[in-house]
C-alpha cells in the first residue's frame, strides 16, 4: 500500500514527449529577425555592445611628383 501511494505521488517525467514535440517542428526564424532580437537583448549600456568597426583611411597621396613641384616653383617664383 505504501509503495502504491509512492508511485501515485511520484513526479512523472515528460522529457521524452517534450523532446519529440520540440524536434517535430521545423520552423526556422529568418537571420534578420534573429539578429534584430539579439541586438535588442544586448541592452543600451556601452559595455553590452560590441565594438564598432571603423573604416581604415587610406593615406592621401599627391598627384604631383617632386619634379613637377620644382618645375612649378621655377615657373611661379622665377
Amino acid at each position: 500500500s505504501g509503495l502504491e501511494e509512492y508511485h501515485k505521488k511520484k513526479a512523472v517525467s515528460h522529457l521524452r514527449e517534450n523532446l519529440q514535440y520540440m524536434t517535430s517542428g521545423r520552423c526556422v526564424a529568418d537571420k534578420a529577425v534573429t539578429q534584430q532580437i539579439l541586438t535588442q537583448n544586448r541592452g543600451r549600456k556601452s559595455k553590452d555592445r560590441p565594438p564598432e568597426k571603423k573604416a581604415k583611411k587610406k593615406p592621401e597621396g599627391t598627384v604631383f611628383t617632386e619634379e613637377d613641384f620644382r618645375k612649378f616653383e621655377r615657373e611661379y617664383f622665377g
